[in-house]
């Protein structure tokens, strides 16, 4: 099977609600028709990349493409981990979670999307906790950081749920326009402090070297 040879396909945290898994084909087919129903309001741009700015076609091509490459870029010392959510039986958006030099740093980043049907359940929260106890509970991380645009309240409500503190601003260029972006970092004080939601991690063990927490298989 596939996953005896690529581990990191065998990770799988659940929620009360969720299942977040690395995709397979049937998923990334889901996945696909999720992005394309609609991510966000079209007058509004909550990505840096703005990757939604696409016909339904290309769209979906290219979350399918992103998907094969950051799987074939994986290695011990720059991965991620790009979890498709599955809610009430089918995909329903990506909770990532990305690490370089994680062995020695102990930090990853996350980033997130959900279609717009689901939103507004408190699914965001739910998703970002299964990641975060991954990287504290299962990786053993020190701290995880992330970013949101300022008008992004449903983000920047998500990271201020989970204990993240500010961490900074900084300006980016999105669809030709100054945008600021407020940084957030969560310590694993904090996030001991917040762990509101339940998570069970399978199948982490044999994947631990491609995390960078061990030696490969020779």
């Amino acid at each position: 099977m596939l996953v005896d040879h690529f581990p990191p396909l065998g990770v799988r945290l659940t929620t009360p609600r969720l299942t977040l898994r690395m995709p397979s084909e049937s998923d990334l087919a889901g996945l696909a028709e999720a992005a394309v129903a609609g991510v966000h309001d079209p007058t509004a741009m909550p990505f840096l990349e703005p990757w939604t700015d696409q016909p339904p076609r290309r769209l979906a091509s290219g979350v399918i493409r992103h998907n094969w490459r950051t799987m074939g870029a994986w290695t011990p010392e720059s991965w991620l981990f790009n979890a498709v959510v599955e809610f009430e039986g089918r995909v329903v958006g990506v909770q990532d979670m990305r690490g370089r030099d994680f062995a020695v740093r102990r930090e990853v980043g996350t980033g997130s999307w959900l279609t717009r049907s689901v939103q507004g359940r408190g699914i965001g929260t739910e998703m970002r906790a299964a990641v975060l106890h991954l990287a504290f509970e299962g990786l053993g991380a020190l701290e995880a950081t992330t970013e949101a645009f300022e008008t992004t309240a449903a983000s920047k409500g998500v990271s201020e749920r989970l204990g993240y503190r500010p961490d900074g601003i900084g300006y980016v260029q999105v669809r030709g326009e100054r945008v600021r972006e407020v940084r957030y970092r969560l310590g694993r004080a904090d996030w001991e402090r917040h762990r509101t939601v339940p998570v069970r991690i399978e199948g982490l063990e044999p994947a631990l070297p491609y995390f960078g927490l061990g030696d490969l298989p020779a």
